[in-house]
């Protein structure tokens, strides 16, 4: 470990946090819908959305609705982007001359992208077209960001309304979102992203010639625009194959830089717009707390283990740290940090392979995504996902005070703690369930590349990535094939809607609760006790559930390598 890699951390995450009152400000102005300054330019747009589309804006929803409404938008997004793969061979912008995705990786990459995952089976640059990939899997990126934000704020309205029988209009969450914040970002963003090298264009490729005289045909296409919103709605998705590896997508230090504070900077906002929502700001900076501690302890861990490098390659010489699999542009603090902060923040993205990092600097990123990837997490899931535990801490500090458990003025009752429960529940179900089918069947161990603990790690972080929605690959596994894109594919429609559901129904409890101040009993949710103990909640009802399946993998990986023996 050097200064500069640790320098390089500190000052991301001071960033961030001089970020936060700002973003938290502006999404709180979108969670109240009043005007912006931006209202000015978009304001006739949005007007225009619900006229044509018959939205009344003013009218409020019930948590039934609000869950009707946004699964069938999903729905039909799904098999929007699957006819349009199946189809790609007879649509324009296929320079390339790509013929259509086959039905099972068609079903897995739109539910991939319909559910936030972004996981990828395929190479994008060797089977996607430029239509594809704008109209398939980019337009994705805005709509099922915007959903997860649109989910924040309704059950940021559980939290602070009283008495009531609505949560929001779903339909004007997501329009504003999208218009007055994702897609603004996303412009200014781009051109930055030109602007320091990033291809923009319907090409499909260009010839060149090499230093060596050779000639070579690299990919071309609309890469900055899919760039720009894959992190800022932590999507993941690469253009490329390599993606953030790849120079196209990532060419500079600064652009990573830039990319890793984008995953996270509106997760963070959050925070900030919960705590304005419910009337007290040190509840939300209580919660980025929290957040921050378990961030900080997994990049520790990463670079620590990244930086001492493989007792196996320094007893035959090779002295320094581990830089298989990391691109040299970027080392191993940068590497590090950017995959603990991808599988920290449901986004996916990777500058460098997670299948080459050793074996406990892996686990952390796996780790990351078994927590129910609540630290910091997807834009609006990480903070609703958090929230679901902090409704768990609160109801065993109500357990050790003697009282009933309340929360930000609501008192929290069995029906939520069952709800709540629930919907943590389906992470390690599916997890867990589908990666032991997956290691009995022959059709599943055919996948790994590795055998033993490695190959083990394979499956279940595939599986783990799938579920929590998180895309990114440990890479090694083949799973491109009908057994693997079904699996997958079910295991991501499960991981975000039967979470997403749950959480509404507690949205709706809450919001029709009065209110209950706060008395001398009452357990505090913003100082440093209750900190400790949402920290405590997430790694023991989060963690301790995937312990066994940790030890079968990277810790029996870990133990083989000190031993000498490499899978």
């Amino acid at each position: 470990m050097t200064i500069q890699g640790w320098i390089l951390i500190a000052a991301f995450v001071g960033i961030l946090m001089a970020l936060t009152k700002p973003v938290g400000m502006w999404l709180f102005a979108l969670y109240e819908g009043r005007r912006t300054p931006l209202h000015a330019v978009l304001g006739s747009i949005e007007n225009g959305i619900y006229k044509l589309s018959g939205i009344d804006p003013a009218e409020e929803q019930s948590w039934r609705r609000y869950a009707v409404h946004m699964l069938l938008f999903n729905f039909a997004g799904l098999l929007f982007t699957y006819a349009v793969l199946r189809l790609q061979g007879l649509l324009p912008l296929n320079g390339a001359g790509y013929a259509g995705i086959g039905p099972d990786g068609a079903f897995n990459a739109a539910i991939s992208f319909t559910t936030n995952t972004n996981w990828q089976w395929y190479s994008g640059e060797a089977a996607m077209s430029n239509l594809s990939q704008m109209l398939g899997l980019t337009l994705h990126n805005f709509l099922s960001a915007a959903t997860g934000i649109s989910l924040a704020f309704a059950f940021f309205r559980g939290f602070a309304r009283r008495e009531a029988n609505s949560i929001g209009n779903f339909w004007a969450d997501m329009t504003r979102i999208t218009l007055y914040l994702l897609l603004p970002i996303s412009i200014v963003y781009g051109v930055y992203l030109i602007a320091s090298g990033v291809p923009q264009t319907l090409a499909a490729s260009v010839d060149v010639t090499t230093l060596e005289g050779a000639k070579q045909v690299l990919a071309l296409g609309p890469v900055a625009s899919q760039e720009a919103i894959k992190m800022l709605g932590t999507n993941g998705g690469g253009f490329f194959n390599a993606n953030s590896a790849h120079p196209f997508e990532n060419p500079t230090a600064f652009t990573n830089l830039v990319q890793m504070l984008s995953i996270f900077v509106i997760g963070f906002g959050l925070t900030w717009c919960f705590g304005k929502a419910v009337g007290n700001t040190r509840q939300g900076w209580a919660i980025l707390s929290a957040m921050t501690f378990l961030f900080l302890l997994g990049v520790a861990v990463t670079y620590w283990q990244e930086a001492a490098g493989n007792p196996v390659l320094h007893s035959l010489g090779v002295a320094g740290g581990n830089m298989e699999g990391k691109e040299v542009r970027f080392g191993i603090a940068a590497s590090a940090l950017f995959a603990v902060v991808t599988t920290a923040a449901s986004c996916g993205a990777v500058n460098a392979m997670h299948d080459s990092f050793t074996a406990l600097g892996g686990m952390i990123p796996l780790f990351n995504i078994q927590l129910g990837e609540v630290v910091i997490g997807g834009v609006g899931a990480g903070i609703y996902g958090f929230l679901l535990f902090a409704i768990l801490a609160v109801f065993v500090a109500g357990l050790m005070v003697g009282r009933t458990p309340e929360y930000v003025g609501k008192k929290i009752e069995g029906r939520e703690v069952k709800l709540a429960v629930l919907a943590i529940a389906i992470l390690p179900l599916c997890i867990l369930g589908l990666t032991a089918v997956s290691a009995m069947l022959p059709a599943g161990l055919a996948g790994p590349l590795n055998k033993g603990p490695h190959g083990f790690s394979e499956i279940l972080y595939a599986y783990t990535s799938a579920t929590g929605n998180n895309g990114s690959a440990f890479a090694g596994l083949t799973a491109g094939t009908p057994f693997y894109n079904g699996l997958l594919g079910i295991a991501m429609w499960l991981g975000r809607f039967f979470v997403i559901v749950p959480m509404l129904a507690i949205a709706g409890s809450l919001a029709a609760k009065k209110d209950t101040p706060e008395s001398a009993g009452s357990f505090p949710t913003t100082g440093g006790l209750w900190v400790g103990l949402l920290v405590c909640i997430v790694l023991i009802v989060g963690g301790l559930t995937f312990l066994p399946s940790l030890a079968l993998g990277p810790v029996a990986d870990h133990l083989a390598m000190i031993r000498g023996q490499l899978f």
